[in-house]
């Protein structure tokens, strides 16, 4: 859920699509007040699929709660100049939309010890989303039986997730820098990078660079260790995962298979307490579980797997997950029903971070373009209601009256009124 433990952070956030955005949601989550920059009527993401009827995007809303919106005419100099003022005044500007009237030079003249965190495809500038640094990272030839012919893309945007979160961190240790010295400074995070460095960090790198070898495609195997999925009597299927001792040892016990695996270590010529050796033998070990599970259904799996506390988990729908998980779900802690325009009610995450008491009501939904834009120019900027008035009459700022749900939802009004 929210947690209010950085009130005292105020961020401008000029985004799209994933990462620049869950950094911002990652700030307001732990109660950064977090104002979007938007463009009158939406910017390039905010009708992207998933959508609903009217039109409102759920990817859009989910990246984008807790969050307060601020639309302008960005095209226009006057527009450019408020947000040039907005972000020296907060201080601390978050995008990944690179502009050179918004770079860390332009505003350092107006706030020496400004923050910037300017997120891009490849560090030279160049133009790169996940899907297009996730073919380059070796993955997709080694993911589910992949190979450089047959390449297997990964659904989940993988990298824009952990730059997202990089993102956050070095917005709040750069925060924490300028309260202690007064210093600002200007962060750059490739997407790339972000990949690559996790190349490193997990050893795949060091393993061809020291080794001379390609890590091997291996289906839903876990490389280094054993697991994979496994068919249920009943039709079902899940996945197991032995790596540490402990979760080998319970997993030996629950099938009863210490005296057939003991047969098997011999005759290989290998000792199965060593994760190394149940690697090797992941195909025989294998057959001896798959044996076993394939003689049982689901409920009884369960019960003996949960008694042994087996490492395990059930294949899924994304519906069978909301409807019969309890960890998703109203009474999770993590989880709570909000109501969002042009959306409806719909159960919502916080952060997963867990910290003393749960609080409940403290998801914002996702706002309306310029749902925010007064309040937050009297509010960051000090303009009285006069001067937020020219603005609107100028047409260099907007209200929510101009997002687009507000537009579908007033002519839907007005065409009831008329039947």
């Amino acid at each position: 859920m929210n947690h209010a433990l950085l009130t005292s952070v105020r961020v401008i956030e000029s985004s799209a699509f994933v990462a620049a955005p869950l950094a911002g949601l990652t700030l307001a989550q732990f109660g950064a007040d977090v104002i979007r920059i938007d463009p009158i009527g939406g910017g390039m993401d905010y009708g992207r699929l998933p959508v609903m009827p009217g039109g409102r995007s759920l990817y859009w809303t989910g990246l984008n709660k807790s969050k307060r919106s601020l639309a302008v005419d960005l095209r226009r100099p006057e527009g450019r100049e408020l947000i040039q003022e907005l972000a020296a005044a907060t201080g601390v500007l978050l995008t990944n939309i690179p502009t050179s009237w918004l770079s860390h030079a332009v505003l350092a003249k107006r706030r020496p010890d400004v923050i910037t965190c300017t997120i891009s495809g490849n560090a030279d500038g160049s133009t790169a989303v996940d899907y297009t640094v996730n073919c380059a990272t070796g993955y997709p030839a080694i993911t589910g039986g992949g190979s450089l012919d047959a390449p297997v893309n990964n659904v989940v945007p993988a990298w824009d997730l952990a730059c997202g979160y990089q993102a956050a961190f070095a917005v709040l240790a750069a925060f924490e820098n300028r309260q202690r010295t007064g210093e600002g400074a200007e962060l750059k995070i490739a997407l790339s990078d972000v990949a690559f460095c996790a190349l490193s960090h997990l050893g795949l790198l060091a393993e061809v660079e020291l080794l001379g070898r390609e890590r091997e495609s291996i289906g839903n195997d876990i490389y280094g260790a054993f697991g994979r999925d496994f068919a249920t009597a009943d039709g079902r299927r899940i996945m197991i995962a032995a790596i540490s001792a402990g979760q080998w040892q319970a997993l030996v016990e629950a099938c009863d298979a210490a005296a057939t695996l003991a047969q098997l270590e011999s005759s290989l010529g290998l000792a199965f307490r060593k994760e190394a050796d149940r690697y090797a033998a992941r195909d025989s070990i294998a057959r001896v579980i798959a044996s076993w599970c394939a003689a049982r259904p689901l409920a009884e799996i369960t019960r003996v797997f949960d008694q042994h506390r087996v490492c395990w988990g059930l294949y899924r729908t994304v519906g069978d997950l909301l409807a019969n998980d309890p960890r998703v779900s109203a009474a999770a802690e993590v989880f709570e029903p909000i109501e969002t325009a042009g959306v409806g009610r719909h159960l919502a995450a916080g952060t997963p971070v867990r910290i003393g008491a749960r609080p409940r009501g403290a998801i914002r939904p996702a706002p309306l373009v310029g749902q925010h834009t007064d309040e937050v120019l009297q509010d960051v900027l000090g303009l009285d209601s006069a001067a937020v008035g020219r603005l609107h009459d100028a047409r260099i700022i907007a209200g929510a009256d101009l997002d687009p749900t507000a537009i579908n939802a007033a002519g839907a009004t007005a065409r009831e009124r008329a039947v």
